[in-house]
């Protein structure tokens, strides 16, 4: 059974900076592609950073304030937020992808004040 989870997520100011977390419970088989999304009330959900194979791919809207990264073991990932704005509070979802489905967490909530 795969599980996927996000942490991190929170209220911050205008500016501010949060590190998401996403753990991926795969047992014995590897994630071959993961990435970040968003979604905020009434909007769909959208991409926010992925991997493709080993390299970071980003949403216009924030290229140069977020860096998705990964631990060695390729089971956890992390999304980087700095210069947060308020358009950047959503609801923050990691997907997997394993041998071919997508898994989902439940989303973890940010919002930024201003």
């Amino acid at each position: 059974q795969v599980q996927v989870e996000e942490s991190g997520g929170g209220l911050v100011q205008v500016g501010g900076s949060l590190r998401l977390s996403c753990t991926v419970s795969s047992g014995v088989l590897p994630v071959n592609a993961m990435g970040w999304y968003r979604q905020a009330p009434g909007n769909q959900r959208d991409l926010v950073a992925r991997f493709s194979g080993t390299v970071p791919v980003y949403a216009d809207s924030v290229s140069g304030r977020f860096t998705i990264s990964r631990d060695k073991t390729g089971k956890t990932y992390f999304l980087e937020m700095n210069s947060l704005k308020p358009e950047d509070t959503a609801v923050y979802y990691c997907q997997a992808a394993i041998w071919g489905r997508n898994y989902w967490g439940q989303g973890t909530q940010v919002t930024v004040s201003s």
